[in-house]
């Protein structure tokens, strides 16, 4: 149990907020999944001055995790030990300029898109099909229909494990598949992102058609995760997963999606036990199948209630 392994005195130690710590806050009701532990110390702040003067503040021999809205997202069963930070309502403003929108890192992708479709703003339509918020778009350099966080975005302010306030621009953030450069421990709390007049009209239609593409193909009303597996170079990830013959495979109540295979689903029980453990058995047999190790793109954190699972 998180309880038993806490340091005596630990929340009192930690920096005061503006906003609010709670102790063990479950986390399984934020994540897409519907599984996983508790944090130790689940942090929101007030703001961005609030979220560096509490990291200033922080010991650094506590262990310090950052969430989102957490849809391609495992948390272990045994938990976040130390700090969880996961930004809310002070992080999610979203104001349009004449040629691009600045969000707040807790922005959701989508409303993002919509709210850039909404003042004549296009080239941002892709963002309304990932699941996610603005940060982790960022952090993962997510992308999807064409477009990716590397091609749109002109800055990103983070605050570093120290506290201290910066702004990136995305040559420093060095984009590459699935991965920006963020110092190790640094939050990115806003960013502006490049847009181009266009006629609501197109906007809307793109934006329509990313969405029935995306209710055509994938397992959107299912507790999922977004795609499980890096597409590996000139392959699909949900081929090789097919080839395996893994659609449909089963683990506890954790099930390879039927309609795409690169989705994980919560059937309604799993544990993110069941899930990870699910997702190792597929990598496993992929490997046999066709030579391939498939690598996560779902983020794997914290600590698990038994033995973790790996492939060799």
């Amino acid at each position: 149990m998180m309880a038993a392994q806490r340091i005596p005195g630990f929340l009192e130690q930690l920096p005061t907020v503006r906003g609010r710590i709670q102790a063990d806050a479950k986390l399984a009701p934020f994540t897409w999944f519907r599984a996983g532990g508790a944090a130790e110390a689940l942090v929101r702040p007030a703001d961005a001055e609030d979220l560096s003067g509490f990291l200033r503040d922080l010991p650094h021999e506590v262990p310090m995790h950052v969430i989102g809205a957490c849809s391609n997202l495992i948390v272990r069963d045994g938990g976040l030990p130390g700090v969880t930070i996961r930004l809310a309502r002070g992080f999610s403003t979203i104001t349009a300029e004449a040629d691009g929108i600045i969000a707040g890192a807790a922005a959701l992708d989508v409303t993002v898109a919509e709210h850039a479709a909404a003042t004549g703003l296009g080239g941002l339509e892709f963002l309304s099909g990932i699941p996610g918020s603005i940060g982790g778009a960022v952090a993962m350099n997510a992308g999807a229909y064409g477009g990716d966080m590397a091609h749109v975005l002109d800055w990103a302010e983070i605050v570093t494990r120290t506290g201290e306030q910066r702004r990136l621009t995305a040559a420093q953030l060095a984009f590459a598949y699935r991965h920006a450069a963020l110092p190790a421990g640094a939050v990115v709390t806003c960013v502006r992102l490049r847009a181009t007049p266009a006629a609501p009209t197109l906007i809307a239609a793109r934006m329509s058609e990313i969405r029935i593409s995306r209710e055509t193909s994938q397992p959107v009303r299912a507790r999922t995760g977004g795609s499980t597996f890096r597409n590996p170079d000139g392959m699909k990830a949900w081929e090789l997963i097919d080839i395996a013959g893994c659609r449909g495979l089963v683990r506890g109540g954790a099930m390879v999606s039927e309609k795409h295979t690169n989705f994980l689903i919560n059937t309604g029980t799993a544990t993110a036990a069941d899930i990870e453990g699910l997702g190792e058995e597929v990598r496993r047999r992929v490997l046999a199948a066709t030579g391939v190790t498939l690598e996560w793109e779902i983020r794997r954190i914290g600590m698990p209630a038994g033995r973790p699972e790996v492939v060799a």
